[in-house]
């Protein structure tokens, strides 16, 4: 069985240590961390928000005139939307397990 958070990990190097505060690994629901699941929610959010601003911070750059390597600005534009639609493709998946749930009989 393969590990989806390795694959994160490899679309988007980095992204687990942002998340997870340099643990390196997100838990299990049998791991006693101490990190909780709105925690590790609050920090994905932060760390695309962050990835956001440092695309639109390189795009400002380019278009003042500054010395900017174009490259670096699609590559950061890229990783931000990259990032983006993880982000929004988690959100999904939160979305249908939650109205799976509340459709369950008692």
């Amino acid at each position: 069985m393969s590990n989806p958070v390795g694959n994160i990990n490899r679309m988007i190097p980095g992204l687990i240590e942002k998340v997870t505060g340099g643990q390196g690994e997100v838990a299990g629901p049998d791991a006693k961390s101490g990190v909780s699941f709105g925690d590790v929610l609050s920090n994905m959010i932060n760390s695309v928000n962050e990835t956001q601003l440092d695309a639109a911070q390189s795009q400002q750059a380019l278009m003042a005139g500054e010395p900017v390597e174009l490259h670096d600005v699609m590559i950061k534009a890229q990783e931000a939307g990259i990032s983006m639609d993880l982000l929004l493709e988690v959100r999904n998946k939160l979305m249908s397990a939650y109205n799976e749930i509340m459709r369950m009989q008692m």
